[in-house]
């Protein structure tokens, strides 16, 4: 995985590892990282595809402004995950189509 958990400066970055899904496929991640983090450290880069020319979406901002990592989240649709944390047994889902 490609996560930082020793830092000279910062405190212990260890964190409790809680379970996700991403299409169907369990992977690990760590309390309180966004889903973006998550996916991008079990190299997950393609969240979505545009609605027009389904061409492969992903992280783009990282602070909620573009929505280009827009995903469903235990049903809800249009969740940008650069700005929602994880949480144990979430269930998250590539979103295609109309996703307004």
């Amino acid at each position: 995985m490609m996560r930082i958990t020793d830092h000279p400066i910062l405190e212990d970055l260890e964190k409790r590892p809680v379970t996700i899904t991403f299409n169907g496929m369990d992977y690990q991640a760590y309390e309180g990282e966004s889903i973006a983090a998550a996916l991008l450290a079990n190299h997950i880069r393609v969240l979505r595809y545009s609605e027009k020319n389904r061409e492969p979406r992903g992280i783009y901002c990282g602070i909620g402004h573009c929505y280009e990592c827009r995903v469903t989240v235990d049903g809800k649709r249009s969740v940008r995950a650069c700005i929602t944390n994880v949480r144990d047994q979430m269930c998250i889902e590539s979103q295609d189509g109309d996703d307004s």
